[in-house]
């Protein structure tokens, strides 16, 4: 049996998307008018085609009905504990406790510059802190929990005060119980809650938000020739089978967001690939999120213009992204995204 995936293109912004709507040209993305598609690309493991959203009703019944149900979930507004997606993107500043994480490692982890560093992420614009205390970069190795948790301790006790959104960032089970009890609000397992198994009991004892990562291995082997039959629709495949096992589980909750992992497991070619082709998963019904901040692709593609902070390459492919409906941008520089995002909304609308 032919399995169709659908993946919203051809976007409006602004007054014309608002237009566009109103006379039923195009339809809104995610519940807001500002902007909207008007066709879609369906894909297969074989084939894919474009089509206008006028000729869906030409199609064949079953190709049809796929297609009506995934726009529903393209179009339909998301929800979700704390965030409002009206305005989006929303910024998620990154917090790394760690002496080696692959580009701020060892820059906020001493005396109280964790603190210091949150309080800049916040006055810079971001909506939600992410805080973690082990490393995931290529090549990384495994932290022991104790350790983990001595890093990120300190900073979120003093953080949790501030009534802000914290993410946690940490692929084990005993850190999300302590991180949980110390009012983080979201999780973040880049692991996609495989590293840990008992990571599910705690999503269900908690019903706390999270994330759900797609990574290929783990850290200290996934740069190592990583290999897919389809890059795009395999990561699709992971992530409706990961929902399925974790409604499977009792978790009723739909606070749940879904991140591709560029760079976990991925090389160049299965990076870009990922990025120009994102807005499929928005027919899963979930917000996305990109981390693609200072990553290895950036360096890639612009060969000798490569820099330590990789901003510009984080800002082209921060704007590429909305413009696909990305609901969260994963950034370590937010000032310098936030800026970037001002100015080409005020252009773009």
């Amino acid at each position: 049996m032919i399995k169709y995936y659908t993946r919203a293109c051809n976007f409006y912004y602004g007054k014309t998307s608002k237009e566009k709507v109103k006379k039923k040209l195009s339809i809104p993305l995610h519940g807001n008018d500002l902007i909207s598609f008007d066709s879609i690309e369906v894909l297969s493991r074989k084939n894919k085609k474009i089509i206008n959203i006028k000729y869906i009703n030409k199609l064949n019944t079953k190709i049809k009905r796929k297609l009506i149900l995934d726009i529903k979930q393209i179009k339909k507004k998301k929800k979700f504990k704390n965030l409002n997606f009206s305005n989006y993107p929303i910024l998620m500043g990154i917090l790394n406790l760690t002496p080696d994480s692959f580009s701020d490692g060892g820059k906020f982890n001493k005396n109280h510059l964790g603190l210091k560093h949150a309080k800049k992420l916040i006055k810079d614009g971001c909506k939600i802190l992410d805080i973690g205390g082990e490393s995931t970069r290529p090549g990384s190795k495994e932290v022991e929990v104790n350790k983990e948790w001595n890093r990120i301790f300190p900073t979120l006790s003093k953080i949790k005060k501030m009534k802000k959104i914290i993410s946690l960032d940490t692929r084990k089970s005993f850190i999300m119980k302590k991180g949980i009890q110390n009012k983080v609000n979201l999780i973040n397992d880049v692991s996609g809650f495989q590293f840990d198994r008992d990571t599910i009991k705690i999503l269900i004892k908690t019903k706390i938000p999270f994330v759900i990562n797609h990574m290929k291995g783990n850290p200290d082997t996934m740069q190592k020739n990583p290999k897919y039959k389809n890059i795009l629709l395999d990561i699709y495949d992971f992530f409706e089978k990961k929902i399925e096992y974790v409604k499977s589980k009792g978790i009723n909750h739909n606070n749940i967001i879904l991140d591709p992992g560029i760079g976990f497991g991925k090389n160049l070619k299965h990076n870009i690939t990922l990025l120009k082709n994102i807005s499929i998963f928005h027919s899963l019904g979930f917000p996305i999120m990109l981390g693609a901040s200072r990553k290895r692709f950036i360096k890639e593609l612009s060969g000798v213009n490569d820099s330590k902070e990789r901003l510009g390459g984080t800002i082209s492919s921060s704007l590429f992204a909305i413009m696909h409906g990305v609901q969260i941008l994963r950034v370590h520089d937010v000032n310098e995204v936030s800026q970037s995002i001002k100015v080409f909304n005020s252009l773009k609308f």
